[in-house]
C-alpha cells in the first residue's frame, strides 16, 4: 500500500510526538505498533519524570554540563545543549496537551532530585507515575487528530529500499496470523524502544528486543555504541518478568541501600546511594553475587506516606506480598535503557536516507556511556517533536527492491539468548564470557536463522567484547580501567547484496 506521508513504527512518547508535529506540519501519518496504544511501551512505564531546568537556580547550561558528566566522555556537547535547550518548552509543550505534572502554590511545577542531578530538576506526576500520566495526554492529541492513522497490530519485520539505498517503506506482519503488507512511504521514522527484552533481568517490556536497531543496520544505517546498556540498580526482585521498578526518587527521598546485616551499601554519607547508576548497579551486583542480598530501606525516608507518595511502587510490592512501609524491598540490577542504538542527529536523520530514529532505539549523542535519570522522556519528546518536523518535509520515494524478511526466535531459543545476555553482557563483563555469548548467538542463528533478535544481541556483545576498557554502563571486569581517551562504537554492516547488485 502507499502511505502520502511519513511512516512511523512505535507509539511510545517519541513516536507520538513525531506523530503529531508531522500531522500539525500537514503531513498525512501512519503510526503502526504491535500493541493498543500505551501498551508494550517503557513511556507508559517511567516512573521518574522529566528533566528540564524549571527553576530559578537552575539553567539549560547547568543541566547540559550534568548530562555530560554523567556520560562518561561520550556525550556530544552539541546534541547535549539542544536537548537541554527544549526542557522548558518541551515541559510545557506536554503540559498544554493535558499532562498533569505536579504544581505548587504558586502553579509552577514541582521538581525532585535524582542521582547525578546537582540540583532538583525532575517534573513529576502524583510521585511515580509520570509517563503513564504524560502518555495518555499524547495519546489523547493523536486521537483527536485526523490526519494520523494508528495500526495497533503490526510488527516490523523489514524495512525497504531502492537502488540507491534510500529507505522507502516497510513491510509489516499484521494481526495474528502475520499477514505481509509492503508500505512505500515518503520517509520511515523508527521509534521502537530499547533492548531490554534480549536480557533475562529487565525492567523494560520484554517484547523491545533491539529488532529496530537490527533492521536498520541491515538497511546500511550507522550504528553507534551498541555496548552501552544502563542496570538500573533497584529493579524490585519478586520473580515477576519484567521486573518493577523501585523509581530512584526513593533514593532522592532519603530511601537507603543496605545488604541482608542492615549494612549501608554504598557508605554512610547521605548522598551515597545517588551516585551515578552504573557505580549504584555494581554495588547492588557485588552485593548478591556475595550472597549478602541487596534491599532498599524505605521505612524511615517514606513509611506511612508510601501509598500516596509512591502509588506504583507501593502497589508492585504489595502485590508480591511485601509491605514496604515496614519491610526493605528486595532489589537487583535490571537492563533498564540502551544508551546506543542508531547513529542519528538531534531531527532523527540517520546515516540512511529516507530512515529516522527517535527515542531510545536512536543513539544521538545525549546519553553517551551512561544516561542522566530522566532525560530519556526529554529525548523523546523533544527530538520526537523534530524527527516529526523533519519527517514531514520528506518528499523522495523510490521504488523498493525485494527484501528478506528475518524470522522470528523461537520462545526457548530467545529465553536462552536472554539468560546468556544477563549472565555475560550484564553488569560485569568479561572477554570468556561475551565470547560465550558470542558463541552461542553463532549456534542459534544457525538452527534457526537470522532473526532480528539475534543480530541486535550481537551488535551489543561484539562491541562489548571489542571495547577493552571500563566505561559508564559498561564495566569490563579484565579491563577495569578508563582509557585516557573516550572514542566511540561505529559499526556499519555491509552493504546487502540486493543493493549492490542494483548499482
Amino acid at each position: 500500500m502507499r502511505q502520502d506521508g511519513p511512516l512511523i513504527v512505535g507509539a511510545g512518547l517519541a513516536g507520538l510526538s513525531a506523530a503529531l508535529e508531522a500531522a500539525r506540519a500537514g503531513a498525512t501519518v501512519l503510526v503502526v505498533t504491535p500493541e493498543p496504544l500505551l501498551n508494550a511501551c517503557s513511556s507508559a512505564w517511567a516512573q521518574g519524570g522529566m528533566a528540564a531546568a524549571l527553576t530559578a537556580v537552575d539553567s539549560p547550561e547547568r543541566h547540559a554540563l550534568d548530562t555530560e558528566a554523567a556520560g562518561a566522555g561520550l556525550v556530544e556537547a552539541d546534541a547535549a545543549r539542544a536537548l537541554t535547550g527544549a526542557g522548558r518548552q518541551t515541559v510545557e509543550w506536554l503540559a498544554a496537551l493535558g499532562a498533569p505534572f505536579d504544581r505548587d502554590s504558586d502553579g509552577g511545577f514541582v521538581v525532585s532530585l535524582e542521582a547525578a542531578h546537582s540540583t532538583p530538576r525532575v517534573a513529576r506526576v502524583g510521585g511515580d507515575g509520570a509517563g503513564r500520566a504524560i502518555l495518555s495526554a499524547v495519546v489523547a492529541a493523536v486521537r483527536a487528530e485526523k490526519r494520523i492513522e494508528v495500526w495497533d497490530d503490526g510488527r516490523l519485520k523489514a524495512l525497504t529500499q531502492d537502488a540507491d539505498g534510500r529507505v522507502v517503506g516497510a513491510v509489516i506482519a499484521r494481526g495474528p496470523n502475520g499477514r505481509l503488507v509492503e508500505i512505500t512511504a515518503t520517509a520511515v521514522v523508527l521509534a521502537t524502544g530499547g533492548a531490554g527484552g534480549l536480557f533475562a533481568a529487565t525492567t523494560t517490556p520484554s517484547a523491545l528486543k533491539g529488532e529496530g536497531m537490527a533492521l536498520a543496520a541491515l538497511a546500511g544505517a550507522e550504528i553507534l555504541d551498541p555496548e552501552f546498556v544502563q542496570f538500573h540498580p533497584t529493579a524490585i526482585d519478586v520473580g515477576l518478568d519484567p521486573a518493577p521498578l523501585a523509581t530512584e526518587a526513593l533514593r532522592g527521598e532519603g530511601a537507603r541501600l543496605i545488604d541482608g546485616e542492615r549494612r549501608f551499601l554504598l557508605g554512610q554519607a547521605d548522598d551515597a546511594d545517588l551516585k551515578p547508576r552504573d557505580i549504584v548497579a555494581r554495588a547492588v551486583h557485588a552485593a548478591r553475587r556475595q550472597g549478602r542480598g541487596a534491599y532498599l530501606d524505605a521505612r524511615a525516608a517514606i513509611g506511612a506516606e508510601f501509598p500516596h507518595a509512591f502509588p506504583a511502587v507501593f502497589a508492585a510490592c504489595m502485590r508480591a506480598g511485601l509491605d514496604p512501609r515496614i519491610s526493605p524491598i528486595p532489589v537487583m540490577a535490571a537492563c533498564h535503557y540502551h544508551m546506543g542504538g542508531i547513529a542519528a542527529d538531534a531531527d532523527g536523520r540517520t546515516t540512511t536516507s529516507g530512515l529516522y530514529a527517535v527515542g531510545e532505539c536512536a543513539a544521538t549523542g545525549v546519553h553517551g556511556a551512561n544516561r542522566l535519570a530522566s532525560n530519556s522522556l526529554l529525548e523523546a519528546a523533544a527530538f520526537g517533536r523534530r524527527a516529526g518536523r523533519a519527517a514531514a518535509g520528506e518528499m523522495g520515494r523510490g521504488q523498493p527492491l525485494p527484501v528478506q524478511i528475518a524470522p522470528d526466535l523461537p520462545q526457548d531459543a530467545l529465553a536462552e539468548l536472554r539468560d546468556a545476555m544477563t549472565a555475560h553482557a550484564g553488569v560485569v563483563r568479561t572477554a570468556e564470557g561475551l565470547a560465550t555469548l558470542i558463541a552461542l548467538i553463532d549456534r542459534l542463528e544457525a538452527a534457526h536463522g537470522p532473526a532480528a533478535s539475534l543480530l541486535a544481541a550481537r551488535l551489543i556483545a561484539q562491541a562489548a567484547l571489542d571495547r577493552r576498557e571500563s566505561r559508564g554502563g559498561h564495566y569490563r571486569a579484565d579491563h577495569p580501567e578508563t582509557a585516557v581517551e573516550a572514542a566511540h562504537t561505529r559499526v556499519r554492516l555491509a552493504r546487502p547484496a540486493a543493493l549492490e547488485a542494483a548499482e
